[in-house]
């Protein structure tokens, strides 16, 4: 099959389409649950403890799909700080996820100062350096 058909087709964790790849939604998942797993709002581990945790599978998941369309790392760094920003908010007593006023209360700098990968940035990084 050829990537720019239209539908496309996976292989090997990602899936090619109209000249572009990505990560298939099985592999997605995967990283989803494995996150999820990691950022129950009940662990009684701190930030930073948390955080160490979870940086080395989004580091080796970027590793090995770090050839990816640029939205797929965005929307996953969204996802992780929110399910971090809401044991944050579950510490303070409050309910829901980490939405709304909780991005002024603990920005995005908030968890860089504390460790945190981002797979956005390891992607514009990686481009800039790919561009020389």
């Amino acid at each position: 099959m050829e990537a720019t058909q239209p539908g496309g087709f996976d292989f090997l964790g990602y899936h090619f389409e109209g000249g572009l790849r990505w990560p298939r939604k099985k592999s997605l998942k995967k990283l989803k649950d494995k996150i999820r797993v990691l950022t129950k709002r009940t662990n009684g581990h701190s930030q930073p403890v948390i955080i160490s945790r979870v940086n080395p599978v989004t580091r080796g998941w970027f590793g090995y799909f770090k050839h990816s369309r640029t939205t797929t790392f965005t929307d996953l760094d969204k996802r992780i700080r929110m399910r971090l920003r809401s044991i944050l908010r579950k510490r303070r007593k409050l309910r829901g996820r980490g939405r709304g006023r909780d991005h002024q209360r603990w920005p995005n700098a908030f968890f860089a100062a504390q460790g945190m990968f981002s797979l956005a940035q390891a992607h514009a990084t990686l481009r800039q350096a790919s561009r020389r």
